[in-house]
C-alpha cells in the first residue's frame, strides 16, 4: 500500500524535486495551472508537460484532470510555484552499470519488446527475448502499458542514447560475491616440514650484539678521595 504524501502548508515546505498530486484548473498557451492545495497555483510550462514534444497544452492535459507533478522552484517572496510533469531522473548515465536492478513502468509495447521507464533520461528496451525464460511470441501477452516491472540493466550506451534491460535476469537471485577467507596460519610442524623440503628458507642465525653497557666510571670526587687516603698512609711515620 502506497504511503500517502503529506500535504504542504506553504511554499517554504517545498523543495526542488518534491512530489505532489494536484488537479488542472486552467490551460493557457504557455502551459497549465495546477491546484496542489496551496493558496497559490502551480504552473507547468508547456515544455514540462511531457518528455515528448507538446505544441499546445491541451494536447497533454485537460481541465479537471488529476496529475502527478514535481516541484522545480518555489519562491515565497514572489508567491511563484514552478512545477513539472516530467519525473526527475533517478539514474544518471554513469549510474547505469550492467547488473543494476531497478523497478520501472512500462510506457510502450512494440512487436519486438517493451519500453520501460526506470527514471533515466531515456526509457530502456526489454527485448522480447529478455522478457521470460520461455519463448514469448507477443510482448503484449506478458506486459501492458502502465505495468510496474523489475528489470536489470544489461548495458547503456550514452553516445547512442540506448538502454537495454532484462526482465528475465531480474527473476534470477542476485549473486553475492563470496567474502575473502584468509588461509589458516601454518603450524610449527608444517613450517619445519616445509623447510626440510626446501620450500622455506631457514632463518639466518642471529649474531649476538656486543653489550652496549661500558665499564662503570668512577666520579672525579671518588678518585680524589682514594688518592688523598693513599698519600696520608704514605706520610705516616714508620714504627721502629
Amino acid at each position: 500500500m502506497e504511503t500517502p504524501r503529506p500535504s504542504p502548508t506553504s511554499l517554504q515546505d517545498l523543495k526542488p524535486g518534491t512530489p505532489l498530486t494536484g488537479r488542472i484548473t486552467r490551460i493557457e498557451l504557455s502551459g497549465a495551472f495546477v491546484d496542489v492545495g496551496l493558496p497559490v497555483e502551480g504552473r507547468v510550462h508547456v515544455s514540462r508537460l511531457s518528455k515528448k514534444r507538446v505544441n499546445r497544452a491541451d494536447e497533454a492535459v485537460q481541465v479537471g484532470q488529476e496529475v502527478e507533478v514535481w516541484v522545480e522552484a518555489a519562491d515565497e517572496a514572489t508567491q511563484r510555484l514552478d512545477l513539472t510533469m516530467i519525473r526527475p531522473l533517478t539514474f544518471d548515465w554513469r549510474d547505469l552499470r550492467p547488473g543494476l536492478r531497478a523497478v520501472g513502468k512500462v510506457v510502450a509495447v512494440e512487436r519486438y519488446g517493451a519500453f520501460v521507464d526506470i527514471g533515466a533520461e531515456r526509457s530502456g528496451l526489454v527485448h522480447v527475448s529478455e522478457m521470460a525464460d520461455d519463448y514469448v511470441a507477443r510482448p503484449e501477452d506478458v506486459v501492458k502499458i502502465g505495468d510496474a516491472v523489475e528489470v536489470v540493466v544489461l548495458d547503456a550506451d550514452r553516445a547512442k542514447r540506448q538502454i537495454r534491460l532484462s526482465m528475465k535476469a531480474a527473476r534470477a537471485p542476485a549473486v553475492e560475491e563470496p567474502e575473502a577467507v584468509e588461509p589458516p596460519a601454518a603450524t610449527a610442524m608444517e613450517i619445519a616440514l616445509r623447510r626440510a623440503m626446501g620450500e622455506l628458507e631457514a632463518p639466518a642465525p642471529s649474531t649476538p650484539r656486543p653489550s652496549a653497557a661500558g665499564a662503570p666510571r668512577r666520579s672525579r670526587k671518588v678518585q680524589d678521595d682514594i688518592l688523598a687516603r693513599t698519600l696520608q698512609e704514605r706520610a705516616r711515620p714508620t714504627a721502629k
